[in-house]
């Protein structure tokens, strides 16, 4: 019996577990073995000889001086013959011989032993790796097990999912494998401990082993987002003015990251520079791209708009929307990117929907409409003027409570409405001729007084006098007026002159005068 001891100590150093738990877990397999196999109801328990190592199993009854139920009770005449010290109350070990326990009873205290023992691994696993989630460990690939990889930790195994493999990698048995550890979960059938290749937080501990400002955290790591095998964004701190964060992670001529990179398989990573100011970090988040404005729309909610020129958009966006997708988890912020084609046509929208499409019904109230009417009209669903001038009076006819007197009492406060634009409009016109008037008064167009009355014989018809066109001086139009009687005058008046002379008052009069008038001379 003493291999049954040695076989349990072997055991609990294998598995890393405590040798009582493994003890106890025997003890329990031999008690329903025990049951299974002498068919009572007897109480039973199981010992170990710590001299010989060796197993024992007792029924254990209760000496009483009646006995009530045999099975679990006994006499005190038939106590003492088995224990000589036994008394009223105490309890009798009745040895039970452990080589009666069949084949089967064997198998059955084997299964129970191994579901104790596993039982035990998974909570010394747990207790051992739930509180380092997040952790860096190498591991070995010990087996494939279809999609998913089983790795050697050491002391157990850990199982790397699909979902938490990089699309860039591929491993075959017994290659070494850096990890984090992603979680611990003691209820799963197999390896307990889930590790990963995807998660944000293998970029992380790879820059702390690579970048010794990190480790000493005179760099701090803010935030990381990543897409596994196709881009990170990592958002670092510098806690010293006069260390360079990005430049830190860099290295001396990319040595720092370019090491990373080719653990991740050439994934691409992108080092960018925190701030507190989200407008600041937005912008550095997004790059390669050039962004014009950033715009908070709600800080509460954490939502802003990015506003990029035309030729960044795509940039901006990234394929497939990787660059802003990225962004926004690093950020923790929802982003709305737009191009400035888009944010104008936005802005053109808007302030189309802020004009009025038309003057309200209620206006024609100033116009001999009446409150009853008008309220009608807004209830029939007729709520602009432009909408009712266009309706015939049969469409106005068949609105519930318009009536023929209605009808026309509508069309003429509707033609009101418009009459007033029409007078404006008559009105401008006619300020526009008298101003004409008062600009074509300026220009000189009756002849000096002393030239006539030297030279012009009398009976001789003068002829028109005309307006020079570029406002030409006295000289000029005093010899076209001076015409001798060979030249045929020009009696048509210049283009404008006519209205210019009616307006200034000279009338016909005034065109067959000879001598022109005291007002026209002092004029």
């Amino acid at each position: 019996m003493e291999t049954i001891y040695q076989s349990i100590e072997i055991l609990s150093k294998e598995k890393g577990i405590d040798m009582q738990i493994v003890l106890d877990a025997v003890k329990d397999a031999m008690l329903i073995a025990a049951r299974k196999h002498f068919r009572t109801e007897e109480d039973y328990i199981a010992d170990l000889d710590e001299k010989t190592g060796a197993l024992r199993l007792f029924a254990v009854k209760k000496v009483v001086e009646q006995v009530t139920d045999p099975v679990k009770e006994i006499t005190l005449d038939q106590a003492v013959k088995i224990n000589p010290e036994a008394t009223v109350g105490s309890e009798l070990r009745i040895e039970k011989p452990t080589d009666a326990l069949g084949r089967i009873s064997a198998q059955t205290a084997k299964q129970v032993i191994f579901q104790k023992v596993r039982e035990a691994e998974r909570e010394t696993v747990y207790n051992e790796y739930s509180g380092r989630a997040g952790e860096l460990v190498n591991c070995t690939v010990k087996r494939i097990e279809g999609p998913d990889l089983i790795l050697d930790l050491g002391k157990t195994e850990a199982r790397l999912p699909k979902k938490e493999q990089s699309k860039l990698e591929s491993f075959a048995v017994s290659d070494r494998v850096r990890c984090v550890i992603r979680l611990v979960d003691k209820s799963s059938k197999g390896p307990g401990v889930v590790v990963s290749r995807a998660a944000p937080e293998l970029v992380m501990r790879l820059f702390e082993q690579e970048v010794p400002e990190i480790y000493d955290s005179t760099v701090v790591i803010k935030g990381c987002a990543r897409e596994a095998g196709e881009r990170t964004k990592i958002a670092v701190h510098s806690r010293d003015r006069d260390v360079d964060s990005v430049g830190a992670c860099v290295g001396m001529k990319g040595m720092r990251v370019q090491s990373i990179i080719r653990e991740l398989r050439g994934e691409k990573i992108d080092i960018i520079e925190f701030s507190e100011d989200p407008v600041v970090f937005a912008t550095h988040a997004l790059s390669p791209a050039k962004i014009s404005r950033v715009s908070i729309i709600d800080a509460a909610d954490k939502h802003m708009e990015v506003i990029v020129d035309d030729s960044q958009l795509s940039l901006a966006i990234g394929k497939k929307g990787q660059n802003v997708r990225l962004a926004a988890k690093l950020l923790g912020w929802k982003i709305d990117i737009k191009s400035e084609e888009e944010k104008r046509q936005e802005v053109e929208t808007a302030m189309a929907a802020l004009v009025v499409p038309g003057a309200p019904v209620s206006v024609l109230i100033d116009y001999g409409l009446g409150e009853g009417l008008a309220e009608k009209l807004v209830e029939a669903g007729i709520s602009t003027v432009e909408k009712l001038g266009s309706m015939t009076p049969e469409q106005l006819e068949e609105i519930p409570g318009i009536e023929d007197n209605a009808v026309e009492k509508i069309q003429l406060a509707v033609n009101n409405y418009y009459g007033q634009f029409e007078t404006g409009e008559g009105a401008g016109a006619q300020t526009a001729g008298e101003t004409e008037a008062t600009g074509n008064a300026g220009l000189e167009i009756v002849p000096e007084t002393d030239l006539d009355q030297t030279e012009a014989e009398p009976g001789t018809e003068m002829p028109e006098p005309q307006a020079s066109p570029e406002g030409a001086g006295a000289e000029e139009t005093a010899e076209t007026a001076v015409a001798g009687p060979e030249t045929e005058p020009n009696l048509e008046p210049a283009e404008g002159e006519s209205d210019t002379i009616k307006d200034s008052g000279h009338g016909e009069e005034g065109r067959s005068s000879q001598q022109p008038s005291d007002e026209g001379k002092e004029g």
